[in-house]
């Protein structure tokens, strides 16, 4: 697809160090500019050794996490101390680490009906985010995982396509096919138009769908994705 931007690595761990560099490159750019940096984490299995890459090489390079705002692309419906919540694997992994200060902080709440999260995640976003001209707040990164059925954040495959229009910037599930059945997630169209989006695609059997997704007619969740946007890049230890 010409409008992918794939890179390949040997490991997770190889995976995991080049998107961590290559993120505080970003940062530190902001840094230097004196803007705001945005981003949008997700949840999966390569967080954890992403998270601290991060944080190991963050301590060396002694990177100010001041300009960054953080949100989420999903969040399971579960208290934030929970085991499952995204958030507390964030939390654990790189803002107590880093003393990232809370007022940078915009988690999901999982503890609500995933309806009233969305719309407390949408109100909060929109306060703190430029909008384009479609209305749609502007994130600089959004970090993606992608699952074995080729779902990313909790846009599963087999929706309608309704929903790949809907404007809604966060979205209730229910039903949700992978545990726990309630979610948050993120919309297409706020993916869509992200300044970045980043797909950290990692693990044994994901093989399938990552071919998928890359096919002019793929039909899974991140081909809709990749449809919608000029630009993605994908770091991946996936052989297809």
């Amino acid at each position: 697809m010409q409008n992918v931007e794939l890179i390949r690595f040997a490991s997770p761990e190889a995976l995991a160090k080049a998107a961590a560099e290559a993120w505080l490159d970003e940062i530190e750019s902001a840094n230097r500019s004196g803007e705001r940096h945005s981003v949008a984490l997700s949840g999966g299995r390569i967080t954890q050794k992403f998270f601290a890459s991060v944080l190991e090489q963050a301590k060396c390079r002694k990177t100010s996490f001041a300009p960054v705002h953080f949100f989420w692309a999903d969040e399971r419906c579960v208290p934030p101390a929970d085991a499952e919540s995204n958030f507390k694997i964030a939390n654990d992994l790189l803002f107590d680490p880093l003393e990232i200060p809370k007022a940078q902080i915009y988690r999901l709440r999982g503890e609500e009906v995933p309806e009233t999260a969305a719309k407390l995640a949408e109100a909060e976003i929109r306060r703190v985010l430029p909008a384009d001209a479609a209305g749609q707040p502007v994130l600089d990164l959004v970090f993606l995982g992608l699952g074995e059925d080729g779902h990313v954040a909790s846009l599963f495959p087999g929706e309608s396509e309704s929903w790949v229009a809907d404007k809604a910037v966060y979205r209730g599930i229910h039903g949700s096919p992978k545990p726990p059945p309630n979610r948050i997630t993120i919309g297409y169209q706020t993916i869509a138009a992200a300044r970045q989006v980043w797909m950290l695609a990692s693990g044994s059997g994901k093989d399938t769908a990552l071919r998928d997704s890359l096919a002019s007619d793929g039909k899974t969740s991140f081909a809709r994705v990749l449809r919608l946007r000029s630009e993605t890049r994908i770091l991946t230890d996936i052989a297809i």
